[in-house]
């Protein structure tokens, strides 16, 4: 069933690229090919962008690209190419980065080992992934479609890669829609050996 996101895209429209990109972006010499999962309505791939960076722009929801590519602030001449697909079923090439701020988890927890494997085979040595993954006690846990899991295993997830940023954040919010929310998140940034 899809969703709306047009209100969430709304709430968000002006915030600034997630620090989990940035720290990526900063430990490349160059700039690359990004892959983006879950790209929304672009606040990385804006970034990534502005950067020099060739970017493949995915997300579920036609909405999302839609605003991307209408988005005043895309630059001129951007290597641009966008896909409305599910992670599950799009494809993507060879990359330097695969960047998936707050969505990955949104993969359901059946898929969500093949879709791993998926990204860290993606990854070029010396690419990185960069994103979030969703912690044990986040209040989602037990919606239908959405991956948790513990602290250990999101290390054992990360174990052939190398960590290079592993922040556990747990704290009481509101999301863009207005909702109250307890976060249980691991922030990641890891390269590919």
């Amino acid at each position: 069933m899809a969703q709306d996101f047009g209100d969430y895209y709304d709430a968000t429209a002006k915030r600034p690229p997630r620090k989990t990109l940035l720290a990526a972006l900063d430990r490349f010499a160059a700039p690359g090919l990004a892959v983006d999962l879950g790209c929304g309505d672009g606040r990385d791939v804006i970034e990534m962008l502005r950067r020099g960076w060739r970017v493949v722009a995915i997300d579920a929801q036609a909405e999302a690209v839609a605003r991307l590519v209408a988005r005043p602030d895309l630059p001129a001449g951007a290597k641009l190419e966008t896909m409305v697909a599910r992670f599950e079923t799009a494809r993507w090439p060879a990359c330097d980065l695969v960047n998936s701020s707050f969505a990955l988890p949104l993969c359901p927890p059946e898929t969500f080992p093949a879709l791993w494997q998926r990204i860290v085979g993606s990854l070029v040595p010396g690419g990185r992934f960069a994103g979030q993954l969703y912690g044990e006690r986040d209040s989602w846990v037990g919606n239908p479609g959405i991956t948790h899991m513990s602290r250990a295993a999101a290390e054992r997830l990360l174990a052939e890669l190398d960590t290079e940023l592993f922040e556990e954040e747990e704290r009481d919010s509101i999301t863009p829609r207005g909702k109250p929310k307890h976060w249980h998140i691991f922030h990641v940034v890891a390269r590919r050996r």
